[in-house]
């Protein structure tokens, strides 16, 4: 993990780091609000690096324990992770013993920055995938942490604060957008979404919308 890698790592993920700070301070700051002590938003982040299931567990941890339910909620909730590890299996085999780092920090941003940026010259790519997947890591940690923090002082309404997400997400896809080549994924995304929707009902259309997904986009590939 050379400081060359490092240097060319950090530009890439200046946007996450900003949305990750606003994402994981609203998390931090929301879990607090609920009666939750500091630390454990921070352990949460530190394990689990989940986002969305992360927002979602506020509410797991405070209703009835229904752990089978909670495993089919996590598990719809996180299906796309499946499809972004096969996505990433041929760049990630090559890294040797870095893929056993690699793969758990594996997320939406993370996905978004690999896939689509190249490091400069003479950088390995395995130092600058890892770099990308640590810097990414430790900006949700640590945006946690000061929610955490700033929510065990402070008491107001956080009516909304979990839209973050949903607004981080947005920006990821318009940033994917601006890439021509990407703009077939993205149609196809939001039209196999609009269908499980249509079909499924949106409580059920996670998985059903990754399954199309990727049909369409292998299909694509095949003929390609």
């Amino acid at each position: 993990m050379n400081r060359s890698a490092l240097r060319a790592a950090f530009p890439a993920t200046v946007p996450v780091m900003t949305g990750y700070f606003c994402l994981g301070f609203a998390y931090g700051l929301l879990m607090v609000s609920q009666g939750f002590s500091p630390i454990w938003p921070v352990l949460m982040s530190l394990v689990v690096f989940g986002g969305s299931i992360q927002f979602l567990a506020v509410t797991l941890l405070g209703s009835a324990f229904a752990p089978i339910p909670a495993f089919f909620l996590s598990l719809m909730v996180n299906a796309r992770h499946i499809f972004y590890g096969l996505s990433m299996l041929e760049k990630y085999r090559a890294t040797g013993g870095m893929q056993y780092a690699l793969i758990p920090l594996l997320t939406d941003e993370t996905f978004s920055v690999v896939s689509s940026t190249e490091p400069p010259e003479g950088v390995f790519h395995r130092a600058y995938w890892l770099w990308v997947s640590l810097l990414n890591y430790s900006y949700w940690v640590g945006a946690t942490a000061v929610g955490a923090l700033f929510g065990n002082f402070l008491r107001f309404d956080t009516t909304g604060m979990d839209f973050a997400l949903t607004a981080l997400f947005v920006v990821l896809f318009l940033e994917q957008w601006k890439v021509k080549e990407n703009r077939f994924s993205g149609v196809t995304g939001i039209g196999c979404a609009a269908l499980a929707v249509a079909v499924f009902g949106a409580e059920n259309m996670v998985i059903p919308a990754m399954v199309m997904i990727l049909a369409v986009l292998l299909g694509g590939r095949k003929r390609k």
